[in-house]
């Protein structure tokens, strides 16, 4: 405890530090579906609906894919990622839609974790975004930390952020007189950090819908036709789907690629934007 804000630490001086108990942390099992796309005795690949938390953290112990997964699979989940995260080799956001891989064993998650660490993983994602990109096509070599301002939140940090680097092509832009550009994107990562495609957008000035933590920047757009608005609106989360990961089977050793299908939501988004740049 310290007494005098203004004291030093001094050579030899001794240092006590007291931890509270661990408390035991129980998840429970619980049946939640899961849109399973491949299983076999190493792997599952999920197609993860958006408002799902990939693992339990903090003041969230129900209801995410690891509860599920426990309720599924029981003890037949790799045991690399603790009580908390059984199974799980990466994540998606919570309001990211989209595919992901989960080990049954220890020697698939160290694997896999391996070929994500090495940056062999083939990952791509679809996203809606405001503006267009310019270039239409290209790579943002960008390095991401966490945000000065909020620690929750990552920014991007030129001198001391980890290298993040995002490959992106545009695929469609919809616009008409009454609504600013909005643009479909694909995007490849070749490093996977912590909402990089995010992050990323929101750099270049062309933040993704619905994206309530990075959509400050689209503000600068011109007023939107309250019917696209709306729909807009009542798509309640960031335009974010994982569609695709490549990776080496781990015991297989062949190439192995999944590919998840847009959430209906999403999908009736774009259809509704090309209804409107018509």
């Amino acid at each position: 405890q310290i007494t005098e804000a203004a004291k030093k630490i001094k050579t030899n001086d001794t240092i006590e530090i007291k931890f509270p108990p661990t408390k035991e942390t129980h998840i429970k099992p619980q049946k939640i579906s899961l849109n399973i796309l491949y299983e076999d005795d190493d792997i599952i690949i999920i197609n993860k609906p958006a408002g799902l938390v990939v693992h339990p953290g903090a003041g969230n112990y129900d209801y995410t894919l690891v509860n599920g997964l426990l309720f599924h699979y029981h003890t037949k989940l790799s045991s690399v990622g603790g009580k908390l995260r059984p199974g799980i080799v990466h994540r998606i956001d919570k309001d990211t839609s989209g595919v992901i891989v989960v080990a049954k064993n220890d020697f698939a998650h160290n694997n896999l974790s391996k070929q994500f660490s090495d940056h062999t993983i083939k990952r791509t994602y679809e996203a809606l975004i405001w503006g267009s990109l310019k270039p239409k096509n290209g790579k943002i070599n960008e390095k991401i930390s966490r945000s000065i301002k909020n620690r929750q939140l990552m920014s991007v940090r030129k001198n001391i952020g980890k290298i993040a680097i995002t490959n992106y092509k545009t695929l469609e832009v919809f616009q008409n007189l009454n609504i600013p550009k909005i643009s479909l994107i694909e995007c490849k990562l070749e490093t996977g950090r912590t909402h990089q495609i995010r992050v990323h957008m929101n750099f270049k000035g062309n933040p993704i819908l619905g994206d309530k933590s990075y959509g400050k920047s689209r503000k600068k757009f011109k007023k939107i036709d309250l019917n696209i608005e709306k729909k807009i609106n009542n798509f309640n989360r960031q335009a974010l789907h994982a569609k695709s990961l490549g990776f080496k089977h781990p015991t297989k050793k062949k190439e192995f690629y999944f590919e998840a299908e847009r959430p209906k939501d999403f999908d009736t988004l774009i259809k509704n934007l090309k209804k409107a740049s018509i």
